[in-house]
């Protein structure tokens, strides 16, 4: 089957970092092999401690990766687009899911099983190497998350994620557009929404931040460069 004459679900996986440069007859017998599902926003596309193990590709839309404390406290590990897949600690070890996975946005998912996913690592080296990369990635980041939770307090780390967010704007300002939702704040840096909404509030009183229409302006990025790394009072 030539680029041109291959299927939907096999067109929609040539999106899927893990498995670019695979031919597209292997493309196709692996869209064969998926599950394919459309979600909605806020849809839960897999709960923490299930027992499923399929690997899960984005062939459109993003989905956060999360957990929850006994105390209700919501942490976000991590945002995922198009492109982007999730699961394979399950789909490798055969354990139940380390996090939750929340819709952000309606797409689409295609879902490898366990078996198919070991056979792909087996055949194609390409796809298994990446995945190591992958891992080593989720590693180092996880280390990261732990040392700023130990090391920093929850200004630091909000002015961290701040200039994290942060894309220059039209008119060469730093803004992150649309503002972020103070819950969505307080899960990426693990505190509480009160927390993020007092903290965002003395930096606007101390004219580091502002609002511009419905984007969040950082008004001195090099102070709270300095409060991320120095945690002073602003």
């Amino acid at each position: 089957m030539s680029k041109t004459e291959m299927g939907p679900s096999s067109l929609g996986l040539r999106k899927i970092e893990l498995l670019q440069g695979l031919a597209p007859q292997r493309l196709d017998e692996i869209g064969r092999q998926c599950g394919w599902r459309h979600y909605e926003s806020g849809q839960r596309l897999v709960s923490r401690e299930a027992g499923d193990q399929d690997l899960h590709m984005i062939v459109s839309g993003s989905v956060r990766v999360t957990t929850y404390a006994a105390s209700g406290r919501e942490t976000s590990l991590r945002d995922l687009g198009e492109g982007a897949s999730f699961g394979e600690l399950s789909a490798i070890d055969g354990s139940p899911r380390s996090a939750d996975v929340v819709a952000l946005s309606p797409g689409l998912l295609a879902s490898l099983p366990a078996a198919h996913f070991k056979a792909l690592l087996r055949e194609e080296w390409a796809v298994n190497e990446r995945v190591l990369l992958r891992l080593v990635q989720l590693v180092r980041s996880l280390t990261d998350r732990v040392l700023d939770l130990s090391t920093l307090n929850v200004q630091q780390r909000l002015c961290g994620e701040l200039l994290r967010l942060a894309r220059p704007g039209a008119d060469g300002t730093l803004q992150i557009d649309p503002a972020p939702r103070h819950a969505d704040l307080a899960a990426a840096v693990s505190t509480y929404r009160g927390q993020v909404t007092r903290e965002l509030s003395r930096l606007v009183k101390a004219g580091l931040l502002a609002r511009q229409g419905g984007a969040l302006v950082l008004r001195e990025p090099a102070r709270l460069q300095a409060l991320a790394s120095e945690g002073e009072g602003a």
